[in-house]
């Protein structure tokens, strides 16, 4: 490889690579996208389903659609994109084949795995690298533009592949944050607990709020439906919104609402009018609340009511 700039005080930045995706999907073909924009070329990507054909159609229209093997022998930096679930096979499958060549870069995109899992290409004389974006794919434009913005959580077998993987990120838009081998899954349990439970909170506040709107609304205001984007998520996106902001900003300090001022009465009818309209859902607040209720060491007595087993200040 040439040098383009200095990476932690060695010429590791890669050259112009030829890259190979597998597959494209989502993820697979939005950093295809960001690849070629940073100059590298792909050359090919596998893809089965329709949904994938059409994003590598429309997303790389200059890449060769072909069969797994054959994007992985011809690649200096291969992108295995494919669901966690498939990855162990995807790896075992090129490794029988002998697809990968000796010194080529070896990126899969899960949360979950660090490099472990690409030990079989790894014995075959591949680089290893886990470059995990930290952000929901849509499969829609969005996806490439929010790239800019997102942080990758990567993780090497050494300080060369830390500073490939690094001016990779860098290329790309995004900012590399290390993550050791041992705490891939952390990791990636913290990010899925942060946004894929936040849109189920989201989806249930909204179908209660919907419930709560329902009824003749103001002169010319929109009629409550279930369709997205309507009343009860104006309604809420700007609260919501501001609960993330300051969250974020401030930490605990951004707690509000009845739950953390221990105001019993509240929640008890919070929990009534909820369970009136869909217990699932009172269930959902109900443990929310009692998380909310041990982050702020509230009132005993509401501790009580949403079910801790928690032991009693005195007892600690």
């Amino acid at each position: 490889m040439t040098s383009d700039e200095d990476v932690c005080g060695t010429d590791l930045a890669p050259a112009r690579l030829t890259v190979g995706i597998v597959s494209a999907g989502r993820v697979g073909s939005a950093l295809g996208v960001a690849l070629e924009r940073a100059g590298h070329v792909v050359f090919g990507v596998s893809a089965i389903s329709d949904a994938s054909l059409r994003r590598a159609a429309t997303r790389l229209p200059d890449s060769q659609v072909l069969p797994a093997a054959e994007v992985a022998a011809r690649s200096e930096l291969l992108i295995l994109a494919v669901p966690d679930s498939e990855l162990a096979g995807l790896v075992a499958g090129l490794a029988a084949a002998k697809a990968v060549r000796p010194g080529a870069i070896v990126a899969h995109t899960s949360g979950a795995n660090g490099i472990g899992i690409l030990a079989p290409l790894t014995e075959l004389g591949a680089l290893p690298l886990a470059i995990h974006p930290a952000m929901t794919f849509t499969g829609h434009d969005e996806d490439v533009a929010r790239l800019a913005n997102a942080c990758f959580g990567v993780t090497a077998g050494d300080e060369i592949g830390y500073a490939i993987a690094q001016s990779l990120v860098i290329e790309m838009g995004g900012e590399p944050v290390r993550v050791a081998e041992e705490n891939r899954t952390l990791y990636h349990a913290a990010l899925a607990h942060g946004s894929n439970h936040l849109v189920t909170l989201i989806v249930d506040a909204v179908a209660a709020l919907r419930s709560a709107l329902a009824g003749p609304g103001l002169l010319g205001q929109q009629a409550v439906d279930d369709q997205p984007n309507g009343l009860a998520e104006r309604m809420l996106a700007p609260l919501a919104s501001a609960a993330l902001d300051n969250a974020l900003r401030r930490g605990q300090a951004a707690l509000t609402g009845p739950v953390a001022r221990g105001d019993v009465a509240a929640v008890a009818a919070h929990l009534s009018a909820l369970e009136s309209v869909d217990p699932p859902i009172a269930a959902g607040y109900r443990a929310m609340s009692l998380r909310t209720a041990e982050r702020a060491a509230t009132n005993p007595a509401l501790l009580e009511l949403l079910g801790s087993d928690l032991p009693k200040e005195g007892n600690r």
